[in-house]
């Protein structure tokens, strides 16, 4: 199972994930033109008019605690023959939408996002589930990235550089990860290598 953002939602990589064998959920954006706007308005209507004629399952989730309360809903539809490009997506099956609500004290606020998929959309909760474990992981990388890289407080604005510089620290994160000799955290192992050459080219090369 395949769950990736917005920026890997491209019909190459949905038809290489099946024919080697697996499912994908693909986050969909602007960057995807016609498909995710049209998403959206079938969305809309579905929201607007209960979904008269649509077939869909849909499903809740609610979390509270640490002072906040999360709630996400979830709408899938199997309703996709009406999509010029559908054969261009590997086996797609599905239209998604989930809408994450955060309440922290007297403010809420709502988000939606929308997703392709080859599952079928009866099991709202399992593709809930599915997307959810992405975010879950997204988060947790960002949290040690901003913890032990301090990536919420670079200034680096021109040109592709944030990006670029962003990707080097995942690189990073996952070199220092992979070695095992060095029992110390990520920020202690940033230091010896810094301190010792020897272990830098230790954490360069492993898994090598």
């Amino acid at each position: 199972m395949v769950t990736i953002d917005a920026a890997g939602c491209q019909k190459k990589i949905a038809e290489c994930i099946v024919e080697h064998g697996g499912h994908y959920i693909l986050q969909l954006k602007g960057n995807q033109g016609s498909l995710h706007e049209e998403t959206t308005m079938l969305f809309d209507q579905c929201l607007t008019d209960d979904c008269h004629g649509i077939a869909y399952s849909t499903a809740t989730t609610v979390e509270k605690g640490h002072g906040r309360i999360e709630e996400r809903r979830i709408w899938a539809t199997t309703e996709v023959n009406w999509f010029a490009e559908k054969g261009k997506w590997k086996n797609l099956r599905s239209l998604i939408r989930v809408q994450a609500k955060r309440t922290v004290g007297p403010k809420t606020s709502t988000e939606y996002r929308y997703y392709i998929s080859d599952l079928a959309a009866d099991n709202a909760s399992g593709l809930l589930a599915y997307i959810r474990g992405h975010w879950g992981v997204e988060n947790s990388l960002h949290w040690s990235l901003d913890i032990n890289f301090r990536e919420d407080d670079r200034r680096i604005r021109q040109g592709h550089a944030a990006e670029n510089f962003a990707r080097l620290s995942r690189i990073a994160l996952n070199l220092l990860k992979a070695e095992k000799t060095n029992d110390g955290g990520i920020k202690t192992k940033r230091l010896c290598c810094g301190w010792d050459h020897d272990y830098l080219l230790k954490v360069l090369t492993a898994g090598v």
